[in-house]
C-alpha cells in the first residue's frame, strides 16, 4: 500500500506504510531490542489495511529470528497488539457482551498468539485467513469447559449441542417432541449414547437449592422438597470395616451369614439346607456374631 508524504523527513515523495515505520534491517537502529524496528505508531490506531501490510514485514522479521531471543519476543509481541482487532471481531461475532467480554478477549489472544506461532509466510496464505479459526477455536474450547455447572467429557458436551440441533430439526418436521429412536435414527447413533446425552445435559445448568419454587411462596424452596437424613447412612462405615473381617471366616460360617442375613432365611431352613440342627445353627450364629461385634469395637 503506498502513503504519500507531504511533511516529515522521507526522502523520497511516495513509500509503502511497512517501510515507512519498519525501516530496512541493519540500516534502521530504532528501539533497544526492537530488532531493528523503527519507532512503530499507536497500533491501536493502525487500519485493517495498514495491518496487513505491516504483519507481513514483521511476519518475515519474525521467521528471520532466532526464537528465544528478545528481538524475536518483540517483534511477536507487536504481531499480537497488532492483531487484537481480530480477536475483539471474533468476540463481537459471538455475541460475548457485558462482564465477560474482556475474559473471553483474553481467551481469544491466546488464541492469536498460536496463529503467530504456527504461520508460515512462505505458504502464500494470508495471516488473518489461518488466525480466525483459531481463535474461535478456542473461545469455543473455553465455553464448552467454564459455562457447564457440571464437568463432562467434551464428547457429551459436544453430543448435547448435536441432540439440541436434531431436537429442534425434528420437533419442526413431526410438531411435537421426539423420542429416543427417533434422534438415535437422525444422529446415526445407538439409543443408549443418546440416553447417556441427555442425561449429561442435565449437567449444563444448575438451579439453587435456595431457588423457590413457587413465586408467590418465597420461603417454600427446592432445599424443602430434595433430600432426606438416611437412617442407613451411619451404617456405611461399620459395613466397610465388616467386610474384611467376614472374608477371614471359615466357608461355612460365612455361607450361615449369607443366608440368614442375606437370603433371610429362617434357621431352621439354614439347617436343613446345611443338614445341620436348627439348635447348631443358633450356637454357630451367636459364635460368629460375638468375634465380630469383638473386634469391630476393638477397631474404634
Amino acid at each position: 500500500m503506498a502513503i504519500t508524504t507531504t511533511t516529515g523527513s522521507d526522502p523520497v515523495g511516495t513509500i509503502t506504510y511497512a517501510e515507512r515505520h519498519t525501516g530496512t534491517p541493519g540500516t534502521v537502529p530504532g528501539m533497544p531490542g526492537s530488532a531493528g524496528l523503527a519507532d512503530l505508531p499507536d497500533l491501536t490506531k493502525v487500519s485493517a489495511a495498514d495491518a496487513r501490510a505491516l504483519s507481513k514485514v514483521l511476519f518475515a522479521r519474525l521467521d528471520a529470528l532466532e526464537e528465544g531471543t528478545p528481538e524475536h519476543s518483540y517483534v511477536r509481541n507487536t504481531l499480537v497488539e497488532l492483531n487484537l482487532a481480530l480477536v475483539r471481531f471474533a468476540v463481537g461475532r459471538m455475541g460475548v457482551r457485558g462482564e465477560s467480554y474482556e475474559d473471553v478477549v483474553q481467551v481469544g489472544t491466546i488464541g492469536l498468539i498460536k496463529a503467530i506461532n504456527r504461520f508460515d509466510p512462505q505458504r502464500g496464505v494470508e495471516f488473518p485467513t489461518l488466525a480466525m479459526p483459531t481463535i474461535i477455536g478456542e473461545i469455543k474450547r473455553y465455553f464448552r469447559d467454564t459455562t457447564w455447572a457440571v464437568h463432562v467429557p467434551r464428547r457429551l458436551q459436544e453430543l448435547r449441542i448435536e441432540l439440541n440441533k436434531a431436537t429442534a430439526r425434528l420437533e419442526q418436521h413431526n410438531g411435537r417432541a421426539p423420542t429416543v429412536p427417533e434422534l438415535a435414527a437422525d444422529l446415526g447413533l445407538d439409543e443408549n449414547d443418546v440416553i447417556e446425552g441427555l442425561v449429561a445435559a442435565n449437567g449444563y445448568s444448575a438451579a439453587s437449592l435456595d431457588y423457590p419454587t413457587d413465586t408467590t411462596h418465597a420461603d417454600d424452596t427446592l432445599a424443602d422438597h430434595v433430600g432426606f437424613e438416611d437412617a442407613a447412612l451411619a451404617k456405611v462405615e461399620d459395613l466397610h470395616a465388616l467386610k474384611p473381617l467376614l472374608d477371614a471366616l471359615p466357608d461355612r460360617e460365612r455361607r450361615i451369614l449369607a443366608l440368614r442375613y442375606g437370603a433371610c432365611m429362617t434357621q431352621s431352613a439354614i439347617g436343613k439346607e446345611l443338614g445341620i440342627s436348627q439348635m447348631h445353627v443358633s450356637r454357630i450364629l451367636a459364635a460368629v456374631l460375638g468375634r465380630l461385634r469383638v473386634k469391630l469395637t476393638a477397631q474404634r
